[in-house]
């Protein structure tokens, strides 16, 4: 493990993220049925997300204290502004993500569905406005989009450098254990050519 990888900062962050991924779901629901039916009731939400009436309950409780949501006189739930702001980023992040997977890696839409949905939560702003900039990048030009398109086409594992890969650092292959390192591989062919 490297010693920036063990930086307890960083992975504690994980901890202190404002938002959870079940929260980010309560929010999405209510906004949702809002926007549907023009209401939401918890009995509503737990249908939605497939849950019992008492779990949403307590996710919807723990919200309420968060300040994101609230009940009108007539005990609908509403979002306040800060929980249709959290709700907005994460729904964004999901279509940025889900876009990103697709579009520019090539994955097919379930994987990219199914990735998009345990990270949605967890991306900062400036993260999405980033990929969404290289997307930008990438798909507005059309040469610029097939290359890319006909280098993801070819993917396999491992590294494709034959001189140098940028990814792999002291000589620590990033590819999977038990999965071949075209980098590697290569090196030891070449050394072993040299060395007759």
């Amino acid at each position: 493990m490297s010693k920036a990888h063990n930086d307890s900062t960083h992975w504690r962050d994980f901890e202190k993220n404002d938002i959870t991924h079940s929260a980010a779901h309560y929010l999405m629901a209510v906004d949702a049925l809002r926007d549907e039916f023009g209401y939401a009731r918890v009995t509503d939400v737990a249908e939605m997300l497939e849950v019992s009436r008492g779990a949403a309950s307590m996710s919807i409780s723990q919200l309420k204290k968060r300040g994101w949501i609230t009940e009108d006189p007539h005990r609908f739930l509403l979002l306040t502004d800060e929980g249709k702001t959290m709700a907005r980023l994460v729904e964004q992040n999901f279509r940025i993500l889900t876009k990103f997977f697709e579009e520019v890696l090539g994955m097919s839409s379930e994987v990219a569905m199914s990735d998009a949905c345990k990270m949605e939560h967890l991306m900062s702003l400036e993260t999405g406005r980033r990929l969404v900039w290289l997307m930008r990048y990438i798909l507005s030009d059309e040469g610029r989009a097939a290359k890319i398109h006909s280098v993801m086409a070819s993917f396999r594992n491992g590294c494709e450098s034959a001189e140098h890969c940028p990814l792999c650092e002291g000589g620590e292959c990033l590819t999977p254990k038990g999965e071949a390192c075209e980098f590697h591989a290569h090196s030891e062919k070449r050394k072993l050519q040299i060395e007759h």
